[in-house]
């Protein structure tokens, strides 16, 4: 096996077959709810995101009722989400600077700018709301499988960087939330389930675990 003569975009093109059509774990229902959501999972699970964000959101049906309130007002509501405070904080600046629902930007550059929308974040809502940015998703299973793969390591923006000058663009939108399902079902963390994984074949960390 050799990994400069594998053709890895055939390889991704087959897990984004298998998983590019899933739609992300958050259970949102609108797109201010996804922008809300996504700034709150951030170390924290989805599943977690889940449960509390029903109640959240009958308190504060729309963006412009969010923008009226003040960060204290939503403690009761995400006292048990991680770094709670600091979220409360991002999400009320957010809904300020935005407005209302239908003024929530669609762009990578314009989601960036607003409080606790970083590059990953961004590019998670404009792959589900169909609008893909230029990039590859790196969530903590990217962070996880790339390494193993021997396909780059580093940070969350090396990864990035070399996913994207491994695979053609026409990739990129799907790659990486496939990835992360592949991560989340079968190339976990400890015992990984590699005969069931798509890379197996070609994939390094399989090979040493052989031997």
């Amino acid at each position: 096996m050799s990994l400069f003569s594998t053709n890895w975009n055939d390889h991704f093109a087959r897990l984004n077959e298998r998983y590019g059509k899933r739609k992300h774990p958050l259970e949102y229902r609108n797109l201010y709810q996804l922008m809300i959501m996504t700034i709150l999972s951030a170390r924290d699970s989805d599943k977690h995101i889940n449960q509390v964000a029903p109640p959240f959101f009958d308190a504060y049906p729309r963006l412009s009722d969010l923008a009226r309130a003040k960060p204290r007002d939503l403690h009761p509501l995400l006292r048990g989400v991680t770094n709670y405070e600091k979220k409360c904080e991002w999400i009320c600046e957010t809904a300020k600077q935005i407005g209302s629902d239908d003024k929530i930007p669609l762009t990578l550059e314009g989601l960036v700018q607003m409080k606790g929308i970083g590059r990953k974040t961004a590019l998670v809502i404009l792959r589900e709301i169909g609008k893909p940015g230029k990039g590859i998703i790196v969530d903590l299973h990217v962070e996880r499988i790339v390494p193993r793969l021997g396909l780059g390591e580093g940070t969350p923006a090396k990864i990035e960087k070399a996913l994207m000058g491994t695979l053609d663009p026409a990739l990129w939108a799907d790659a990486g939330m496939s990835l992360s399902f592949l991560g989340r079902e079968i190339c976990r963390p400890t015992n990984p389930k590699c005969p069931d994984c798509i890379f197996v074949d070609v994939c390094p960390y399989f090979q040493n675990r052989k031997t």
